[in-house]
């Protein structure tokens, strides 16, 4: 991916003063993220500091998985978000923006018109990504401060429509692969039971480390699941606390998901997959915690510019 509109009137400036502002926008399959971050250089590598995020749950995968399409009405929602974020990002002027369209804008049968409509009305430039280069995107966010126990760490990013996942040795990147399962697409009931095989079958390729692997979980999912579940002073949620969220939260109604539990009524409906999807994950590589330091696309996309960037000027 090649960053766009790289501000280097502003590069030197920034550098002195020790970080430098980018942006990076999702466009998933639940919702369209932009998000701005402050890159600082550390002993331990990079690190990025949210500055400002802006979420808006346009559902884009709720069309797709049942119609194959995405309407109209969505169309015009996404290209209205667009273009607000191309003014928020020409008022923050960061260094560069990166954004990306994933899982329901790859299946769209009208993705083609749809991005060439948002492009010209947002005057963003947006790339569409496939699921591997996806889960390389969101892996390379490896935040130095969280404490791995195990070499091999294990990435899980859960969304409305794919998971993707990783394996890393250290900062090396052993494989990646994306699965057709998602929140919205299980919600759908358009999950195909040959995805879940085939997801058990690549990660037992990993046989040998089940068991002695870090779990590194991404989404918004995990992280809400680790906040009202799990131990939010280190962003650590257990199999046991997964199979119990998801066991009170599935006897709710979705209603008192969002009056009990005070979730949002775009989260209180995927909450629940998403759960069953860490929970299968977790039994089948015989794994009892995963760490959710709150990052996501958006965050690789800030990071995957930073290194672009001092690889340019070397």
């Amino acid at each position: 991916m090649d960053y766009p509109e790289l501000r280097l009137d502003l590069i030197n400036d920034t550098i002195t003063k020790g970080s430098m502002l980018f942006s990076g926008i999702d466009i998933g399959s639940n919702a369209v993220r932009l998000l701005f971050a402050n890159v600082f250089e550390t002993k331990g590598g990079p690190i990025a500091e949210k500055a400002s995020l802006l979420r808006i749950p346009i559902r884009l995968g709720l069309d797709v998985f049942t119609f194959g399409r995405i309407s109209k009405q969505k169309v015009e929602d996404l290209a209205k978000t667009l273009k607000a974020f191309k003014m928020l990002i020409d008022v923050y002027k960061p260094v560069s923006y990166l954004a990306a369209a994933t899982s329901a804008m790859r299946e769209a049968d009208n993705s083609t018109e749809v991005l060439d409509y948002v492009r010209s009305e947002s005057g963003l430039k947006i790339d569409l990504i496939d699921g591997i280069s996806e889960a390389n995107i969101i892996s390379s966010f490896s935040n130095h401060l969280i404490n791995k126990n195990y070499t091999r760490t294990l990435y899980i990013d859960v969304g409305g429509g794919s998971t993707e996942m990783s394996i890393l040795d250290g900062k090396d990147f052993i494989a990646s692969n994306s699965f057709k399962i998602g929140t919205l697409r299980l919600l759908a009931d358009a999950v195909d039971n040959n995805e879940w095989d085939a997801m058990h079958k690549w990660l037992n390729q990993f046989k040998k480390d089940f068991g002695q692997m870090n779990v590194i979980g991404s989404g918004g999912n995990i992280n809400k699941i680790t906040k009202l579940y799990g131990h939010a002073y280190n962003n650590v949620v257990s199999l046991d606390q997964l199979n119990f969220a998801y066991k009170q939260l599935n006897s709710m109604t979705l209603s008192e998901r969002i009056d009990k539990m005070g979730l949002r009524p775009d989260r209180a409906d995927v909450i629940v997959p998403a759960a069953k999807i860490f929970i299968k994950v977790l039994k089948w590589t015989d794994l009892k915690v995963v760490t959710a330091p709150k990052v996501g696309l958006a965050d690789g996309l800030v990071l995957t510019q930073y290194h672009q960037l001092k690889a340019s000027t070397i």
